[in-house]
């Protein structure tokens, strides 16, 4: 039930078109809650049903012409009453984590070079969220608003140093397995 919670979040910050919130979601909120373009076109329409948000009257109704969407008081209401509820954390998945217990019984044969893909994946996350801490949180900036959007990034930026320094360690442990140890024949 996120994926509105997240539109709404993304609308109440600036009313957007689709187009403009598709963008948004790939530049900031996919970060730590993905969607495609075609599930959140389908969730404005959902919402805008709801009687959550609705689209802007347009200047000159012409055909094709983008919806600005912003959120009604319904949908500020909703946001309020899901942002206040309580969640439990959800069990942590990933499939990496799978096969390295998978590899126990059938050998590691190409997973240490995929966990050094990984590594190179997590290090330039990481580089990432670092480079937009420095851009957007530069210090004085601790407004409420700055302050919660910048404990997020953070989280991701503590995420990233675990799997960093988690995937080094996976990856010395792999260094000292013994001969043969590595490809289990089948």
């Amino acid at each position: 039930m996120s994926l509105p919670h997240a539109i709404l979040t993304a609308l109440l910050e600036r009313p957007s078109s689709g187009l403009e919130l598709t963008r948004r979601f790939d530049r900031s909120i996919g970060y730590f809650w993905s969607a495609t373009h075609q599930q959140i076109y389908r969730e404005l329409g959902k919402l805008e049903t709801d009687g959550l948000i609705r689209a802007l009257p347009a200047e000159q109704p012409t055909r094709g012409q983008k919806k600005n969407y912003e959120v009604l008081p319904a949908g500020r209401a909703e946001l309020a009453r899901w942002t206040a509820a309580s969640q439990d954390p959800k069990p942590h998945r990933d499939p990496l984590l799978l096969r390295l217990r998978a590899a126990a019984v059938v050998g590691t044969a190409g997973l240490e070079a995929d966990l050094r893909r990984h590594l190179e994946l997590h290090e330039r996350q990481l580089a990432e969220y670092q480079e937009i801490e420095q851009r957007d949180f530069p210090p004085g900036r601790d407004g409420t608003e700055d302050r919660l959007r910048h404990l997020v990034l953070r989280a991701g930026i503590d995420l990233e140093t675990f799997w960093t320094q988690w995937l080094r360690r996976a990856l010395a442990d792999f260094a000292e397995l013994p001969d043969g140890e590595s490809t289990r024949p089948a």
